[in-house]
């Protein structure tokens, strides 16, 4: 049997709530058996200063997921020589793990300058795409390709940037990233 895995990528800085939700809707209206959340490493050449390391990032996911049935943290991309473009995230996954089927799950921002990204046309004619909504990108339903589909999920009004910015503030992110996660970045006094 194939287990349908939903492969979440990014760089979840810091993992919150939203995210979670999202992948839990996603996971049950498209019939996956997993999403992995796929921590993105800190491309060497163009250093994002708010970006924390990799590790640390990949820490907060661990944590944030170690209750969630079915959402796995993932550190693959951090093996794979950088930067790693999703098809060749896609194609090392394929050969290592033959028994899954890996479904891209890809915001309707990101859908939009897809044509853009490295063998677009190969991860398409590959594999399957789920695009969520996301704020202020409309997906054109009768333009996406057959084995492109739009998962039917709210727009969740959290970001990562709202989180960081709110911290920089000095104001509460109570209840937008989970408490393990809080503790760390209060732990640690990270985006400040």
């Amino acid at each position: 049997m194939t287990i349908r895995t939903g492969i979440f990528g990014g760089s979840f800085n810091p993992v919150h709530n939203g995210h979670i939700a999202l992948a839990r809707q996603i996971k049950e209206l498209c019939g996956l058996d997993e999403v992995w959340f796929m921590v993105s490493p800190q491309n060497p050449l163009k250093r994002e200063s708010e970006l924390l390391d990799d590790t640390l990032r990949l820490r907060m996911v661990e944590a944030a997921l170690e209750n969630e049935k079915d959402l796995k943290a993932c550190d693959y991309e951090f093996h794979l020589p950088r930067p790693s473009y999703t098809w060749n995230t896609l194609q090392h996954l394929s050969a290592g793990y033959p028994g899954r089927q890996f479904i891209l799950l890809i915001g309707g921002d990101n859908w939009q300058c897809f044509g853009r990204w490295s063998h677009a046309a190969d991860i398409i004619s590959r594999y399957n795409i789920i695009v969520y909504p996301r704020g202020g990108a409309e997906t054109d339903l009768s333009s996406l390709p057959q084995n492109v589909i739009l998962a039917d999920t709210p727009l969740l009004d959290i970001s990562s940037t709202m989180i960081r910015e709110r911290i920089r503030a000095g104001q509460s992110i109570t209840g937008m990233v989970p408490p393990c996660v809080e503790k760390i970045i209060e732990d640690e006094r990270l985006y400040r």
